[in-house]
């Protein structure tokens, strides 16, 4: 079985934690931890987990609300840390004083396991020094997760086609981050090709990876002060072909429930 829980998508700090049980075998990952280690423990708690319960932690990259509190969960807990030769680069993994097999590098089209878990990385076009997004598995069912990337490239769309659930960044809406109060070059950052993707972007690529075992869409990643969730809702549904109430949005600060992939 593979189920997912988002426990914060946004500029507060991002994390997700995948799950894959197979018989007594309990596998978990933790994408991201953008949260303090005592914000996590209280997300968990809420969801009957510890940060023991933890397996690994994956880190997309190196901007502060993904990988801003990593070092001190890793240092705390001693679980394993992935991340992408750059990325470790950039967060100078090397210093953070972890023991020599706690910490790994992980590289697009390179699967590695957490226990019952297989995770696959894939490179994305980002404003980071090697930015990857992940395709888990438990097997039989497929999890695509997807946040900050600029546009949906070709081997984005590979890397996520017959998902059978998808976590999507819907970033803004265009018409709101052009009438804001962020300045011009803050505002041609997020909109550019390596920024994130807006409402329209994400229901382009979401129409991409349609298919019939698509059956959970997840919008993540919405900026609190230029997009709204029935924006990201409705653009996403009418590409997915759905209703509005069908696609689901990962909340800033509470994230979203446990969700099966089925």
């Amino acid at each position: 079985m593979l189920r997912f829980k988002n426990l914060g998508s946004g500029s507060a700090g991002n994390a997700t934690l995948v799950e894959a049980r197979c018989g007594q075998q309990v596998s978990r990952l933790l994408i991201d931890c953008g949260l303090s280690v005592r914000e996590l423990g209280k997300r968990l708690d809420a969801a009957e987990l510890s940060l023991q319960d933890i397996h690994a932690v994956f880190i997309t990259h190196e901007h502060a609300d993904h990988v801003g509190h990593a070092r001190a969960l890793a240092t705390r807990t001693g679980i394993d840390v992935w991340m992408s030769r750059g990325t470790a680069l950039a967060c100078q993994l090397s210093d953070w004083g972890l023991a020599p097999d706690q910490w790994h590098i992980a590289s697009d089209s390179h699967s590695f396991a957490v226990g019952a878990l297989e995770v696959m990385p894939f490179t994305v076009p980002h404003d980071a020094r090697e930015p990857l997004q992940l395709r888990c598995s438990d097997g039989d069912r497929r999890l695509g997760v997807l946040t900050d990337l600029g546009h949906g490239s070709a081997h984005v769309i590979e890397s996520l086609k017959d998902c059978h659930a998808l976590l999507l960044e819907c970033n803004h809406d265009p018409e709101m981050l052009a009438l804001s109060s962020y300045p011009a070059f803050l505002k041609k950052r997020i909109a550019g090709p390596q920024g994130h993707l807006s409402n329209e972007e994400s229901a382009q690529l979401a129409a991409a990876l349609v298919h019939p075992g698509l059956s959970l869409l997840v919008a993540a990643h919405l900026s609190e002060r230029n997009n709204r969730p029935d924006l990201a809702q409705s653009t996403l549904a009418q590409a997915a072909g759905c209703q509005a109430d069908d696609i689901l949005v990962a909340d800033p600060l509470l994230g979203t429930p446990w969700f099966t992939v089925h």
